[in-house]
């Protein structure tokens, strides 16, 4: 079959790159992609991912058969109803489905009003209420305080603040400031969540799920969890902390209920759902919910994927999920972001990038995010640039075998974190 892959990070070159394997396949087109996707499909550059009708036309120009939607703002703004509408089975949830990413509130209304562990907040849309409520609450505990804007914010919508002053920063940076835009008219802040944070990424196709194998994200952009929140710098899977017991309370006590609620009121989920979770000592907990997989999440879940990756997505889009045999390798998986200097904030682009080859060579998985094409060179075009993936038996050498591969790759102002999976070295 004819597919097509939506997106430009580094989840959707991973995707390609999975795709490219399964004997379903005919020929793959991305829309933008990136250098690493021009290798392995057709690009279509000059559509927005956000025009919805332009892309529809794409589809019907190269008689594409299957779409695979990457990232959330699409699904946000309808893409996937308006691909099923022409009769082409699209990988992707629906807009309503969507807003469980698109607002934080709606998320929020519904876990706490069906029991889901989560946790508490209110919802502001003006600064002065809610840097008043924000000195109330810093009277009564001395836990750092949550500040997140309600609509979608490629991830860096969320402020975790040690003290009152940065919360208010956040505040009014988001409110007043608009720094997300509409994003940012309503906002959410809550009680802090002790202990590790997880993803659970599921496969759903309307009425059952499968679960993957969990990973850990690492959010913050310097060593040690400082600086900015960020898209992510790095990712690990699967989570020694996420032991059986934590799994089945969330598939039980999260995942069946959160699905129950969308579909009680009328939404029938299809896609992948992400479950942010913090395993607190008082068990697992919801950070968040997203409605698409996580980058760089996928780039160590697609490798440790054993089965075919576009057959799974085809199954979600039927609605035959219990009707094929999703597998994973019993291996461990660890992905280092290189990104521009300067991100998530400024950063320049256009530097030439080297060494890429290099650290393919030795057997590392490297998947572009933020990169192009330039006079025949690859050059980068984004934040975070290229995401090193290594896959093995023991999580030293893997973690070894990818720094191994980031040090063979250069370009100006290189930014990487030095510690992704170094926790599991410590445990």
């Amino acid at each position: 079959m004819n597919v097509l892959i939506i997106g430009s990070g580094g989840r959707e070159h991973a995707m390609a790159w999975a795709v490219c394997k399964s004997p379903l396949l005919d020929k793959l087109y991305t829309l933008p992609g990136n250098a690493g996707c021009e290798t392995i499909s057709e690009r279509i550059k000059n559509v927005s991912v956000m025009d919805n009708n332009a892309v529809i036309k794409i589809i019907k120009e190269k008689f594409i058969e299957f779409v695979i939607v990457g990232p959330e703002s699409p699904l946000i703004n309808g893409l996937a109803d308006e691909i099923r509408k022409i009769g082409v089975p699209v990988f992707g949830c629906s807009a309503k489905a969507a807003q469980m990413e698109g607002s934080k509130i709606f998320a929020k209304k519904l876990m706490l009003e069906n029991g889901i562990p989560t946790a508490l907040c209110e919802v502001f849309t003006e600064s002065e209420k809610a840097c008043k409520y924000i000195d109330k609450i810093t009277a009564e505990t001395e836990s750092p305080i949550v500040v997140k804007a309600d609509g979608e914010a490629a991830g860096k919508g969320v402020y975790v603040c040690n003290n009152p002053e940065d919360a208010k920063k956040a505040v009014i940076n988001i409110i007043d400031n608009k720094i997300f835009g509409k994003s940012g008219d309503s906002i959410i802040i809550e009680e802090f969540l002790d202990g590790q944070e997880t993803t659970v990424l599921s496969f759903v196709d309307g009425e059952d799920f499968f679960v993957m194998p969990a990973s850990q994200d690492y959010k913050r952009a310097f060593d040690g969890d400082k600086g900015l929140n960020t898209g992510g710098m790095g990712c690990y899977s699967p989570v020694p902390a996420f032991t059986d017991e934590y799994r089945s309370f969330t598939i039980e006590k999260i995942i069946k209920p959160t699905l129950k609620a969308l579909a009680d009121m009328g939404i029938k989920y299809q896609g992948v759902l992400y479950t942010g979770l913090a395993l607190t000592s008082k068990g697992p907990k919801v950070v968040e919910f997203n409605v698409r997989f996580g980058d760089p999440e996928t780039q160590v879940i697609l490798p440790l994927m054993k089965s075919d990756f576009l057959e799974a997505c085809v199954a979600v889009a039927y609605g035959k999920l219990k009707k094929v045999n999703i597998e994973f390798f019993d291996k461990k998986a660890v992905s280092v972001v290189m990104a521009s200097g300067g991100y998530p904030e400024n950063y320049e682009r256009g530097f030439e990038i080297s060494g890429i080859q290099n650290a393919k060579n030795e057997g590392t998985l490297v998947f572009h995010a933020g990169t192009e094409m330039s006079d025949s060179k690859t050059v980068t075009s984004g934040g975070r640039v290229l995401n090193v993936t290594v896959i093995g038996e023991e999580y030293t050498n893997c973690i070894e075998k990818v720094y191994s591969g980031v040090n063979k790759i250069d370009f100006s102002n290189k930014h990487f974190r030095t510690d992704i999976g170094k926790r599991l070295l410590q445990d």
